[in-house]
């Protein structure tokens, strides 16, 4: 069978992913779901059984976990999840606010009449469920959002670097809502960013996606305080 062709160019089909590559699809999935907490011990060999990967596309995946300071290799005492201390969240929170300001900036600039209506489709999703106070179903509505409104972007640069930062955030609300009652107060809507970005008004949606942020960090604040 030939290679297909698009205006003369060679197409050369797809690369099948590596071992390591799903390996640490798997094992981040597992992060950030919970499945492996914060502190808990990473074993190469148990990890590999229950994940039919060999002990190499572990250890590889293991590796670029802790590059994404997801997990943290200690010489001689092990592997494990980071821990989800105030320092670690606050540190999220200012790295989110740094990035994703400018991500509002940028998008409310170069919105296009799709991209705007699927905004539109998931602020509304995100509004559905937390009159509910559903929190898996917000939080995957809130992570889809964000990730969107990074996409309107259209910089690969930054959805990289804020697509690890949303699952950072994503793993630490679990985490925080699995030890506190779930309340709407709590789920923020997102309107008044997604008006401003509607608007093609950088400014008013980097202001929105700064009082956004703000929020959620005076929220988990007083959380550490009591």
């Amino acid at each position: 069978m030939g290679h297909a062709t698009v205006a003369g160019t060679l197409l050369l089909p797809s690369p099948e992913p590596r071992a390591s590559d799903l390996a640490y699809l798997q094992l981040r999935e597992m992060v950030v779901d919970l499945r492996l907490p914060p502190g808990s011990v990473l074993n190469e060999q148990q990890l590999a059984a229950s994940t039919g990967f060999g002990r190499m596309p572990v250890r590889e995946a293991i590796a670029r976990l802790a590059a994404d300071r997801f997990v943290s290799v200690l010489p001689r005492r092990g592997t494990f999840v980071n821990p989800l201390g105030l320092d670690e969240v606050l540190a999220m929170f200012e790295a989110r606010e740094a990035i994703e300001c400018g991500v509002a900036h940028l998008a409310a600039r170069r919105a296009t009449v799709p991209q705007l209506e699927r905004l539109h489709e998931l602020a509304g999703l995100a509004d559905e469920v937390r009159a509910d106070d559903a929190i898996e179903e917000h939080l995957h509505a809130d992570h889809a959002i964000h990730t969107h409104l990074v996409g309107m972007t259209g910089n690969e640069l930054l959805v990289e670097a804020v697509e690890r930062l949303l699952l950072h955030s994503l793993r630490f609300w679990r985490s925080y809502w699995t030890t506190h009652e779930p309340r709407a107060s709590a789920m923020l809507s997102h309107a008044e960013l997604v008006t401003a970005v509607q608007d093609h008004d950088p400014e008013a949606a980097e202001h929105a996606m700064r009082a956004h942020l703000a929020v959620s960090r005076g929220t988990i604040q007083d959380a550490f305080r009591h």
